[in-house]
């Protein structure tokens, strides 16, 4: 079974975590990157990060290539951003049809706190069964043995499912 990970990433975190999963499951990686670059300060990405977040923004993309058709797994990785998913996942998933994949998400946060994300996540993309969910904090910034873990036995439900 083919496996697509789709994400979008700030700060490193959920790169590092795409990467890991990737590893495990031998899953191909589409980075999402915005037309207009998010800011990384540490105020100013609270602000137009978040509030493009809560306003359901749908940004536009920079050209990707996704022959969905050719994957039975998407496995869709973010940052939470104001106790949702950022908008670029928002763009990928107006742009793309879900219907008939395996889903299974992630999200990285400082608070280590993604449940109401992840529910945001799941419900946008139209998930209507159970999926498996991975939430990781700050994975790439603190890296551990607990998290290799987690990403372990995510990855395991994947396989298993």
């Amino acid at each position: 079974m083919k496996k697509l990970i789709v994400y979008y990433s700030l700060e490193g975190n959920t790169k590092y975590t795409a990467e890991k999963i990737a590893e495990n499951l031998r899953a191909d990686v589409l980075e999402l990157m915005p037309e207009k670059a998010y800011p990384t300060g540490t105020v100013t990405k609270f602000i137009f990060g978040g509030k493009s977040a809560k306003m359901a923004e749908i940004p536009s993309l920079r050209p990707y290539q996704a022959d969905l058709e050719a994957y039975d797994w998407i496995i869709l990785g973010t940052p939470v951003w104001a106790a949702t998913f950022a908008p670029p996942l928002r763009t990928f998933l107006k742009e793309q049809e879900l219907t008939g994949k395996k889903l299974a998400f992630f999200a990285c946060s400082t608070s280590g706190n993604a449940l109401k994300c992840l529910e945001n996540l799941e419900k946008e993309a139209g998930s209507l069964e159970k999926v498996p969910e991975l939430s990781l904090r700050d994975p790439f910034k603190k890296q551990s043995g607990e998290n290799d873990e987690k990403i372990k036995e995510f990855c395991e439900k994947i396989l298993n499912g």
